[in-house]
């Protein structure tokens, strides 16, 4: 069964933009990206929102970014080979491949798409991360923790939802980015006396 993996780059006082929706402060260094490109090889699907696919399209749309590096290169060539699934109401059409866009997110859906897929499902940004908090359906967070306080912005990870965490994995990078990932805990059903 494939894992649903939240991965977000934050703050350290938790937002991925600050309150002039900037996130130049979170952009990662050689060892940092190349870290998120081996992170990223497991993913056979990505799961966006409208915003957060037009941010990403230019993993395919501008090829001067992935000529600028051999890691921006492999990170383009490993976002291109995934399938990615939008949910926007008003996105008329994907300009990019493998693409396919959505109206509404349905949690039965992914628990679906979960059952079946072959290699793990990634979901890119808080809000629509948020729904899949809410209905229970994240297994995994890959928090990536900057060394600055914003003060304020956008939210990494959504409020009124309580789930507990297991620590599986911490890295401190040369730069001061540390690495969080985190299996959720799902309740277990009690033991039959």
């Amino acid at each position: 069964m494939a894992q649903l993996i939240y991965s977000a780059i934050s703050s350290l006082d938790g937002y991925i933009e600050d309150r002039d929706g900037s996130f130049d402060w979170a952009m990662p260094d050689e060892e940092v990206h190349r870290f998120i490109n081996n992170l990223e090889r497991t993913a056979g699907t990505y799961l966006y929102g409208r915003r957060m696919y037009e941010i990403m399209t230019v993993w395919e749309t501008d090829p001067n970014l992935a000529a600028d590096s051999p890691l921006t290169q492999d990170f383009a060539q490993v976002w291109q080979a995934a399938d990615k699934i939008v949910y926007s109401k008003t996105l008329t059409a994907a300009s990019t491949h493998k693409t396919r866009i959505e109206r509404n997110f349905d949690p039965e859906a992914i628990r679906q798409l979960k059952k079946t897929a072959q290699d793990d499902i990634a979901i890119g940004g808080p809000e629509l991360a948020a729904h899949a908090f809410r209905a229970g359906l994240i297994d995994e967070c890959h928090l990536f923790l900057a060394p600055i306080v914003v003060g304020g912005g956008k939210p990494a990870l959504p409020e009124n939802v309580r789930l507990e965490l297991e620590l599986l994995e911490e890295r401190r990078f040369d730069n001061g980015m540390v690495f969080l990932r985190y299996r959720t805990k799902r309740e277990e059903p009690p033991a039959d006396l």
